[in-house]
């Protein structure tokens, strides 16, 4: 039988893609870990890998179709021995998604491919829950369907292809699907009669009843890209399910901005007299807040259904706004880094992150992230926490404050943050002790080398 290619699941938020580029056509034959095409998602843009040998047999989707949802099919292989006559009997009834005008000039996100690791067949994609995988599929005899490459890595991991759900063809195990094994992130073989999903919870006002309220002319219509869906749906899911609680207080930060202008004088000077590096103050914050996490380990939590899991490491993400939406690229092992490494990570983070270039896995996972709009002004917010995070910090911008000090009154550089919990992992003494260490570590900078 022939072998659907499907429009995979490249990170747990997506819902649909752009199929950017075929880096093949009909009539060709792959292998196994050949790249077929590029895929457009709302966060990045990927290549795709065939997971068995074969000749394409027909290209059901066509370059610069945007709005492919996850598991269409987008093409079909034909297995050894099978001609075009099987195409036929193996392609889907819908008509594929209708391709996009073609642009004037070549599409800007097909360039020089991100140093993401490559995402397996079409199939394959993310293991995570939203990209819901099938169980393993058997044969008669028992055998579990898996591609060759996949049979190879679980061999050398010794993991049991029986264990693990599929996301390939008709529920065929493929690399990504081990891979996520390996790392404990998998998705597991379904237990049999297990509950369906909950009803989705409202979503508000439709876009019908939304412009009735306005006059005809009066606004203009722009439709959401698939960054600002994606945006929407997980801010709209955290405020609905996650129970949040906040808690702010005052850093006096004159030690810090004093250590900050010390050490970016103390920069050396390239040829052109610019300084090999400066330090910002969110450096400092991203370093506090690791440090911070690490010595109340308890609220380095992710609430995970039955369970909750408390991190080894201070994987600390960092909001990015990008044009239409915003990343929280993930600065791995934050409290064993310097401020110089730091700094470094989050520029580099940032700058691929605007031009979609970063890899699933630099803006996946972490315990908690820092969000800081001190730079346009803000003194005071609280922010929406990401989920699966347990926290995120929210920080205001300095300024100078009068304060009272030993009965006389002083003038002191002051930023106000705000610590959103989320109270199912994090209770509100707990919250208030992390906060109070990472107040105690922001005032007092050399103590996050302690």
């Amino acid at each position: 039988m022939p072998i659907d290619i499907t429009m995979p699941a490249l990170s747990p938020t997506m819902e649909e893609g752009k199929l950017a580029k075929w880096h093949v056509k009909e009539g060709d034959s792959v292998s196994s870990g050949d790249v077929i095409a590029e895929i457009e998602t709302d966060k990045a843009t990927m290549e795709v890998e065939a997971v068995d040998e074969g000749k394409i047999g027909k290209i059901l989707v066509a370059e610069g179709t945007e709005n492919v949802k996850v598991n269409a099919v987008i093409a079909v292989l034909l297995q050894e021995g099978e001609d075009a006559s099987a195409v036929a009997a193996a392609a889907p009834k819908a008509e594929a998604p209708k391709a996009a005008p073609a642009p004037a000039a070549a599409p800007e996100a097909p360039k020089a491919a991100a140093p993401a690791p490559v995402a397996t067949n079409a199939n394959s994609g993310s293991s995570a829950p939203a990209a819901a995988a099938k169980a393993p599929a058997k044969s008669e005899g028992g055998r579990v369907f898996a591609s060759p490459l996949a049979k190879r890595l679980a061999k050398e991991a010794g993991i049991d292809l029986s264990t693990v759900a599929g996301s390939g063809p008709k529920g065929r195990v493929v690399k990504s699907d081990v891979e996520a094994a390996k790392s404990g992130k998998g998705v597991s073989k379904p237990a049999a009669g297990a509950p369906a999903a909950a009803a989705a919870p409202a979503t508000g006002m439709s876009k019908n009843q939304v412009m009735a309220l306005y006059e005809e002319g009066s606004y203009e219509v722009v439709p959401n890209d698939g960054m600002r869906k994606v945006v929407a749906a997980r801010l709209t899911e955290s405020k609905q399910t996650v129970p949040h609680f906040y808690l702010t207080l005052d850093c006096k930060i004159d030690a810090l901005m004093a250590a900050r202008e010390q050490i970016n004088a103390a920069a050396p000077k390239g040829k052109d007299g610019k300084p090999g590096y400066k330090l910002s103050v969110n450096d400092f914050v991203m370093k506090a807040w690791a440090v911070a996490l690490q010595r109340v380990p308890t609220a380095n939590a992710t609430w995970a259904g039955d369970s909750i899991l408390y991190h080894k490491r201070s994987d600390v993400a960092v909001a990015v706004s990008v044009p239409g939406g915003l990343f929280t690229p993930v600065v791995k092992s934050c409290d064993t880094k310097t401020l110089r490494e730091i700094s470094e990570e989050v520029k580099d983070l940032a700058t691929r992150a605007k031009s979609k270039k970063l890899a699933p896995h630099e803006y996946q996972g972490g315990s908690s992230s820092v969000s800081n709009l001190g730079m346009f002004g803000i003194k005071h917010f609280a922010a929406v926490i990401n989920p699966p995070h347990g926290t995120i910090l929210a920080v205001g911008a300095g300024e100078e404050r009068v304060y009272p000090e030993n009965g006389q009154i002083k003038i002191g550089q002051f930023m106000t943050v705000t610590l959103s919990c989320d109270h199912r992992a994090v209770d509100g003494a707990l919250g208030a002790e992390l906060l109070g260490v990472f107040k105690g570590l922001i005032e007092n900078p050399v103590m996050m080398l302690a």
